[in-house]
């Protein structure tokens, strides 16, 4: 019986059937989209940390020269997989074996146990905590939770919720309208459990299919995404090539979490539904009475009478207008948001990057392993017709102590150090951060001659400010001097030596280099002639050196390549180098910025357009279950063209709600991150993306609004008295 009747219903009522299949299948193409892309870049993180860790697991240093009975010794245990020896690790008299485990798992409880059996302390064992994590696996005496799984299953179950609500919205729908059918089915015998039984098989035929298509769709958009993300980065540096992954659990796992959610979602009505007595079903006429406490103040005063009843309409379904109100909210938000989020990042970026450095750099030349001193071929860049200016440098650290005595009297009225940085003092005296920045002697003189001193290469040029943070933001820096200019010598300290060298000049110019230096640090500009002199015998440079270029005239991309190249065939013969191209940096950035707005900004549309779906679909429900509302309203006198009007404004209300709502959060959002960035208000106001955001406005409203011109034409064209005298709706 019940299977007969379920057959009928479907077929007879193929609207109320395609919207439970549609909400299913986006339900689940969500769903599905979610688990495939979190997989994409969960294995995507794992490929990144073995190619610049390693896949082994555990790790153990042993002082042996025998490094096969090490070996057999490691793997006489269980759950040791195998054991190898680390050869680039490995010294002469120090063996590094990488093991790798059965079951890591356990890894945090077995290798101390392997240390004590090799004798060894816990010191000797190491682990690959990074790539562990990302399998899940944490040291059990870490206090730290494991934020990774928390955060997924975060996001899951709030995906979850959000489809439960979307396709509970659906199957409400129907399930109202045949409240006074199940009456009668219950005064005639039929069980609560017969009416849930008949509903939920309902719901699990219709959604059968809509499920299997959705988790491929969603599979496919995943597959795009994955493309779209190599694309628009793949000439980010540091990076290697995305390639779509996909596991059989992740469509088995998104599969059953879909039939948990439209059990769940369908369950809900159908136990409410199967609760009410038969008499309460029966009496139920799935319409909307006017009622002396649902009356609407403000919409009646503006609107009349069809305001009125229109206010009574929303307020006596509010329940079930809740999901589509909140849909709406969600989608137009999340859309705002993003987009202002985008606008801001771009902004930010140009602010404190592009345009800072358009003039300082066209193209960076990084000198892997390469001494300063060791590298012989400026003269020869500096013959390069294209180029306008070379300079080569290396970068060293090293620190100074600073009396108090010697602070600037600016730095003083602030406060002093300890005020502006929060340096603690010890023994009167600050522990000062001192970089030294190593410049080829050519440029260093045409540095003395930038700041206007006698070209000298037996001393530093010290720059002598310091940010003033209690005044100014760090995103519009204002500076005072660091140090009274006084002193004719500095003294740097490193590696437990002092070197004193003389100063040339204070100054709060810099350079023209691609660098960013320390708020609170005094550094030293000096030549190359003093580096090789002195203090390269007391500090120790990093690795690499630099060449910073600056070309000729108005340097475009393809003229950039084509030096870029000339000095790429120049260096690469002697050196191994990284290069850099300012205008190729300039549109790479552009270029993955774009990708970001595109794939965030499909997955707003994607939201708006389920979100738009659903009041469509919510709405057209709404409206079939008030026709002997609508009915008794004509028949009283109401003519269509006043229905039409009692519809619009109902229309507005509900697409209004939600936009009123959005609205004034976008703000406060924006307001907060563009104090949290410091940016100045008007930068991204007169960039403000209104345009997206207004379009994205009428979009909602109009589709509302056609919902009801649809829904209300088809119940204007109803015969009154075949509505009135049926209590059914089919």
């Amino acid at each position: 019986m019940w299977k007969d009747y379920s057959k009928s219903y479907i077929k007879n009522n193929r609207t109320s059937s395609i919207s439970i299949m549609a909400a299913a299948f986006v339900a689940t193409m969500f769903l599905s989209l979610l688990c495939s892309i979190a997989y994409n870049f969960w294995a995507y993180d794992v490929e990144q940390i073995i190619l610049e860790e390693g896949d082994w697991q555990g790790r153990i240093v042993y002082k042996t020269l025998d490094s096969d009975n090490l070996l057999s010794l490691i793997c006489q245990f269980a759950n040791v997989e195998k054991a190898v020896v680390s050869e680039e690790l490995s010294q002469k008299e120090e063996i590094v074996a990488d093991v790798y485990f059965k079951n890591a798992r356990t890894i945090y409880r077995d290798m101390p146990l392997i240390a004590t059996q090799l004798g060894l302390n816990e010191d000797s064992i190491q682990y690959n905590s990074l790539l562990l994590s990302r399998y899940f696996i944490h040291d059990p005496e870490d206090e730290a939770p494991p934020m990774l799984l928390a955060l997924y299953v975060v996001i899951l179950i709030i995906m979850s919720v959000s489809l439960i609500l979307i396709i509970r919205g659906s199957f409400e729908l129907s399930m109202n309208a045949r409240i006074h059918q199940f009456g009668i089915f219950s005064s005639i015998g039929a069980t609560p459990r017969q009416i849930r039984t008949c509903l939920l098989q309902e719901a699990m035929v219709l959604s059968i299919l809509p499920m299997l298509i959705g988790s491929m769709f969603g599979i496919l958009i995943s597959y795009g995404v994955i493309k779209a993300v190599e694309f628009f980065a793949a000439d980010v540096s540091g990076r290697h090539e995305a390639v779509f992954q996909y596991h059989p659990s992740i469509f088995a796992a998104t599969v059953f979490i879909s039939f948990l959610t439209v059990i769940f979602s369908a369950w809900i009505p159908a136990r409410k539904l199967s609760k009410m007595t038969p008499l309460e079903a029966i009496r139920n006429t799935s319409g909307l009475l006017l009622k002396k406490k649902k009356h609407s103040r403000f919409l009646s005063c503006i609107f009349g009478m069809k305001g009125e009843l229109a206010g009574n309409a929303l307020k006596a379904q509010k329940k079930h207008l809740r999901i589509s109100t909140l849909s709406l909210l969600l989608s137009f938000l999340g859309f705002s948001i993003m987009i202002c989020f985008t606008t801001l990042a771009d902004i930010s970026t140009r602010y404190t990057y592009f345009e800072r450095y358009q003039d300082v750099w066209d193209i960076m030349i990084t000198l892997k392993d390469t001494e300063i001193s060791d590298f012989d071929l400026t003269d020869e860049l500096q013959d390069i017709s294209k180029i306008k200016d070379a300079t080569v440098y290396q970068k060293a650290e090293a620190m100074t102590f600073l009396p108090e005595g010697l602070q600037s009297d600016e730095l003083s009225s602030l406060g002093g150090l300890e005020a502006v940085a929060g340096t603690p003092k010890a023994d009167g005296q600050f522990q000062v951060s001192a970089p030294i920045v190593v410049l080829d002697d050519t440029s260093f003189l045409d540095f003395c001659l930038q700041i206007g001193i006698t070209p000298n290469l037996d001393g530093a040029i010290v720059l002598n400010q310091i940010w003033d943070s209690i005044n100014s933001n760090f995103r519009y820096k204002e500076y005072v001097p660091f140090v009274m200019e006084d002193n004719q010598k500095t003294a740097l300290y490193k590696n437990g030596k002092t070197i004193e060298i003389p100063v040339l000049s204070y100054t709060q110019a810099v350079p023209t280099l691609r660098e960013e230096y320390d708020n609170y640090a005094l550094v030293h500009f000096i030549p190359l002639t003093m580096w090789n002199k002195t203090l390269g015998k007391v500090c120790e440079a990093e690795s690499d050196s630099y060449i910073r270029i600056l070309s000729n005239g108005t340097a475009n991309l393809a003229d950039l390549n084509g030096l870029e190249q000339e000095i790429v065939r120049l260096v690469s013969e002697q050196y191994e180098i990284e290069s850099e191209n300012r205008v190729q940096e300039r549109l790479s950035n552009d270029r993955l910025i774009r990708g970001m707005v595109m794939i965030l900004g499909s997955f707003c549309v994607l939201l708006a357009i389920i979100g738009i779906a659903n009041v469509f679909s919510n709405t057209l429900g709404f409206l079939r279950q008030r026709k002997r509302e609508f009915a008794q309203y004509m028949s009283i006198g109401l003519t269509p063209q006043e229905m039409r009007k009692m519809f619009c404004i109902e229309a507005f209300v509900i697409a209004g709600k939600p936009l009123l709502i959005t609205l004034p959060l976008t703000i406060l959002f924006v307001q907060f991150a563009v104090t949290a960035s410091h940016l100045d208000p008007m930068a991204f106001w007169s960039e403000a993306p209104l345009l997206p955001i207004l379009i994205f406005a009428a979009a909602i409203v109009l589709f509302v609004t056609l919902a009801y011109y649809i829904g209300g034409k088809r119940l204007l064209q109803c015969d009154l008295n075949e509505t009135l005298r049926n209590d059914t709706l089919i």
